[in-house]
């Protein structure tokens, strides 16, 4: 089929169709887990008040951070920040949550690359990871802008 033959798709169809696939992914063994983990999360007081502790030696990390290590309290903040992360990694809750969250994240990248490679397997795609493994341009992938 040329691309002036291309049949014209309505656009309340295809939305109906991503609701449709919204509400089976919600409806997945990944989502029930997830929200599971969440709401043993929320409804631990430990861990709350573990939040809230982290959250605000976050607030003195990023006060730190406008001076970087010249600030004399500098690595007392970035150790203090560590110190309760690792305390909240310990409450199985929240490992739990985490792995169904980075499992959720896992499953809905995988979604989106699948609706984009159907469209163009040059098309880019957005991931949460913080540490992307290359691609794009400048960074010697496969664009051919390099």
């Amino acid at each position: 089929m040329s691309v002036s033959e291309k049949k014209s798709v309505d656009m309340a169809e295809m939305l109906t169709y991503a609701y449709e696939l919204g509400d089976m992914i919600n409806s997945s063994e990944c989502v029930a887990d997830y929200l599971h983990w969440k709401r043993q999360v929320e409804n631990d007081q430990n861990t709350q008040l573990l939040v809230k502790k982290l959250n605000a030696r976050k607030e003195l990390w990023e006060e730190t951070q406008r001076f970087g290590h010249f600030h004399p309290n500098y690595h007392e903040a970035m150790d203090k920040v560590s110190e309760v992360e690792h305390e909240l990694e310990q409450i199985e809750a929240v490992s739990r949550f985490k792995q169904a969250e980075r499992e959720l994240d896992d499953l809905l990248f995988q979604m989106s690359e699948t609706i984009a490679f159907s469209v163009s397997d040059t098309i880019k795609v957005p991931s949460n990871d913080p540490s992307p493994k290359g691609g794009g341009c400048g960074s010697g992938g496969s664009c051919g802008c390099g």
